[in-house]
């Protein structure tokens, strides 16, 4: 692939999403179905795909990837003691529709709670009105990823947001709402021990360690920087998650990697979908 590319594959779909296994869909269980969808709406112009029974499926180029159901009692997703969700990352497909959103978010005043240059991307961090994270992200080229052995070099630095911007050059374009090739490039979960993530995810799911750290793991397949992430930074020791707590519902990976159609629970509950497929 050439440096333009932004690790976009010549088929549209973002690299992350050609790996044997991949983030499929994510679910939501929202106290306001409503409101929270119309977050997602608004933040990166998802389309609704479908809305029924109280449960709204959003997603991009007539895709779905994102489903909010209801859950009208329970406590808030909010507590980061508790294992659960840390943020979904929305993946852009290139850098260029990272900038137009950029744009998009600076004339709109959406609230950013903060941003970073990871070296394999520059990511943007945000939070739902139920106290879902979210990141909105670019991946940098595949080839100007730095590899040692197994492991893929990842950092939390300053991001340059001019240097985004300014690369759309002269006739940027507007934002005109997700990109067709948008997608959830990666999962990013609270847990109770991170090492433990690890084990369970290496093991049941097939997903290779790329980079550790004492409090937190990331996983992925075919290369990629990571598809999961686990960290323990504020939840360490946590329990099971209760299951009447709003917040992540489910997340489901497909892929060639995966053989058949089953359902599993990490060890704090959290449920997992495993689908195969191209």
């Amino acid at each position: 692939m050439s440096s333009s590319d932004t690790a976009q594959t010549e088929a549209g779909l973002p690299f992350a999403l050609t790996r044997p296994i991949h983030i499929a869909r994510v679910g939501l269980k929202a106290h306001d179905v409503e409101k929270v969808a119309d977050y997602y709406r608004t933040i990166l112009g998802l389309e609704t795909i479908s809305s029924a029974s109280g449960t709204v499926t959003l997603g991009a180029g007539g895709v779905p990837f994102l489903v909010i159901e209801p859950q009208p009692r329970g406590a808030p997703a909010d507590d980061t003691r508790q294992a659960g969700l840390f943020h979904t990352a929305f993946l852009m497909p290139t850098r260029a529709d990272l900038a137009r959103w950029v744009l998009h978010a600076s004339e709109s005043r959406l609230p950013v709670d903060g941003m970073a240059d990871h070296l394999v991307s520059e990511a943007f961090y945000l939070t739902d009105p139920e106290g879902n994270g979210v990141e909105i992200y670019a991946d940098r080229p595949t080839e100007e990823w730095t590899w040692e052995g197994t492991h893929v070099r990842m950092a939390t630095d300053p991001l340059d947001v001019n240097a985004i911007v300014a690369s759309l050059g002269e006739h940027p374009g507007r934002w005109s709402g997700a990109p067709e090739f948008l997608r959830i490039g990666h999962v990013h979960l609270r847990v109770g021990e991170a090492s433990v993530a690890a084990h369970w995810w290496k093991s049941e799911v097939g997903l290779d360690e790329v980079t550790t750290m004492p409090s937190a793991s990331f996983l992925s397949s075919g290369g990629y920087h990571h598809h999961i992430g686990a960290n323990h930074w504020q939840s360490r020791g946590a329990g099971p998650r209760d299951p009447e707590r709003s917040g992540l519902a489910y997340v489901t990976l497909a892929g060639s990697g995966i053989t058949a159609e089953r359902e599993l629970l990490d060890p704090w509950g959290t449920r997992i979908r495993l689908q195969p497929g191209a």
